[in-house]
């Protein structure tokens, strides 16, 4: 297990797509680190991160030596990686043109990766080639405690008879999707799983359970799976994918406890109170 920095020790962020980084990035400043941010290029919010970094470079997304070298030069040896980034764009045509990976990410790539590029291979094959550099990857979720989900009914509206009959069938059908990692969320409505996540991420499943479900009233199921290294792809909602659920008709989102971050878990329930989403945890 991994011994947990001291308050004196700088710690970087690699920080991807959302508000998380920013969350994050908060959470270690009162911790006492001095924050070192390396924002991925083109995916961070830099608007809002580079204020809360006490040091702040823009990276490119397949350059692993660039964020070893900015980091150990700023005296982090520990890092967290937080925020979504769209692999997708890997799948580009002209990918490695436009990104130009550096020597550690091309091995990484073309030798460790040749024939399996799942998320989960590929964050653990990060971490270690990371680690091969001296950076080790840590677990964000000690700084933003309050911001995890809490078992049952977070919201002042309560669940339907058939909102908690769906919450009840999906669940577990979720739980064993997630075991042979297709994805962290699936949509239901009446005993029927109308949508199942996969590359495109949370948002663009709601949408598309929206227009498959046009009468609305469905839920949002989304957890980790059994495995999952808590140091990268946590599940993440915000006060946007509640906003999302109302526009595509959903009734409610069921999320795993303790191990689900909810970006400004106060005004995420607020705004979800006054849209009439109900918000569970299991």
């Amino acid at each position: 297990m991994t011994e947990k920095p001291s308050a004196s020790e700088p710690i970087g962020i690699i920080a991807g797509q959302g508000l998380l980084p920013v969350q994050v990035a908060l959470g270690l400043k009162a911790a006492g680190h001095r924050v070192i941010g390396l924002g991925l290029s083109g995916q961070s919010r830099e608007d809002l991160l580079i204020p809360q970094c006490d040091v702040f470079s823009r990276v490119g997304l397949i350059r692993l030596n660039q964020w070893v070298r900015i980091l150990r030069r700023n005296g982090a040896a520990r890092a967290v990686m937080v925020g979504r980034v769209a692999k997708e764009r890997i799948y580009d045509r002209y990918y490695m043109f436009r990104y130009m990976p550096d020597w550690r990410t091309a091995r990484l790539w073309f030798v460790r990766l040749r024939h399996d590029k799942r998320s989960d291979r590929l964050l653990r094959a990060v971490a270690d080639e990371l680690a091969s550099g001296g950076i080790t990857l840590i677990d964000a979720l000690p700084y933003i405690p309050g911001s995890l989900a809490e078992s049952g009914v977070m919201t002042a509206a309560q669940p339907f008879p058939a909102m908690q009959s769906d919450a009840d069938f999906a669940w577990p059908l979720l739980k064993r999707m997630n075991e042979l990692l297709i994805g962290q969320s699936l949509a239901c409505k009446d005993r029927e799983i109308i949508a199942v996540e996969a590359m495109e991420g949370t948002d663009r499943m709601i949408e598309r359970a929206g227009q498959l479900c046009r009468r609305g009233g469905w839920i949002l199921c989304k957890a980790s799976n059994p495995n999952q290294d808590l140091r990268f792809d946590v599940p993440t909602i915000g006060p946007a994918t509640i906003e999302n659920l109302k526009k595509a008709g959903a009734a409610g989102v069921v999320l795993e406890a303790g191990k689900t971050i909810m970006l400004e878990k106060g005004e995420l329930l607020k705004l979800a109170d006054k849209l009439g989403i109900v918000v569970m945890g299991r």
